[in-house]
């Protein structure tokens, strides 16, 4: 039991460190344009959400882009308000990692390690940012592979059996898993990875997996709720718009699963497939059903908070 754990925890590093070099990658390739690109906003939010969905699917971490955000409305170049069209697009940009990972490149992941090794030698910054984008994706795959091969081992330890058992006869403590195993290893697209190892071993239900990545969205919250502290009421507001969006946009979400499930899994016949798609759709839903009601989700953060 103790090496599957380890074995386990081996892979998540692998993951995690994938997902930063891949991020750290994208993001010196793009470094110069990534604050210009958000004080470029205006008091539009649709423009707020086109941006924040495009830089968040550039340097995939919408966790990155809500801290360059609640950094930018500390220092007064942004509103509490327009930071809240950024905060719609975070969410949509944090998708595509997730459908990324379900691309089946089994025969490409070493030589795509080896060529992101060779490219990082390099002194030129674009091509070391190149080299260190591919070897994380690299990365990525092994990971999702050591995942896959280890899911049903670790299903059948005792206690681990009784949380997905439970997890499939409730989806709100399929949410609460995703929320607290994202509050601690601090990536959602890592938990969705994780649940998707679950689903292509028939371990969970797809109504479970979509459970968990619901939870997985509130999960993320953390990071902004820790860099808002210390900072002025107007950063700090941000942080609390970003919980109460997740929430109640997790909580709207939880009673139609079901309905959820059914659509994609008329999309797609792969288990983890479907799990991507639904992470896409209840996002860019969200997102577009709280754009027109953005100046009054401001007021009501704002007397909530003050």
């Amino acid at each position: 039991m103790i090496s599957i754990i380890s074995l386990f925890a081996v892979f998540l590093a692998i993951f995690l460190f994938g997902m930063t070099s891949m991020r750290t990658g994208l993001y010196h390739l793009s470094e110069n344009k990534l604050q210009g690109w958000l004080l470029a906003v205006t008091d539009k939010p649709w423009k707020g959400m086109l941006v924040g969905a495009g830089i968040t699917a550039i340097i995939q971490s919408s966790s990155a882009v809500m801290v360059i955000t609640i950094g930018l409305v500390a220092a007064g170049y942004l509103s509490f308000y327009q930071s809240i069209g950024v905060m719609l697009g975070t969410n949509i940009g944090t998708t595509i990692t997730a459908e990324l990972i379900t691309f089946n490149i089994d025969s490409y992941i070493v030589p795509l390690l080896i060529v992101g090794v060779l490219l990082m030698i390099s002194k030129k910054k674009v091509i070391f940012s190149i080299g260190t984008t591919l070897f994380g994706l690299g990365c990525l795959f092994v990971a999702m592979n050591g995942f896959e091969k280890l899911a049903f081992p670790l299903s059948v330890i005792p206690a681990v059996q009784s949380f997905i058992l439970e997890a499939n006869e409730t989806v709100l403590f399929g949410a609460f898993i995703g929320t607290v195993l994202t509050a601690i290893i601090q990536s959602s697209t890592a938990t969705i990875g994780i649940s998707m190892s679950f689903l292509t071993n028939d371990i969970l239900t797809i109504q479970t997996g979509i459970a968990i990545m619901l939870g997985a969205n509130i999960g993320t919250c953390v990071t902004a709720i820790l860099a808002c502290i210390g900072s002025i009421k107007e950063a700090k507001l941000v942080a609390f718009a970003h919980v109460w969006l997740n929430v109640i946009g997790v909580l709207a979400f939880l009673p139609l699963i079901n309905g959820m499930s059914d659509i994609v899994m008329n999309l797609a016949s792969s288990p983890e497939v479907q799990l991507a798609h639904a992470s896409l759709i209840f996002n860019v839903l969200c997102s577009v059903i709280a754009l027109p009601l953005v100046k009054p989700f401001a007021k009501f953060v704002t007397k909530l908070h003050t």
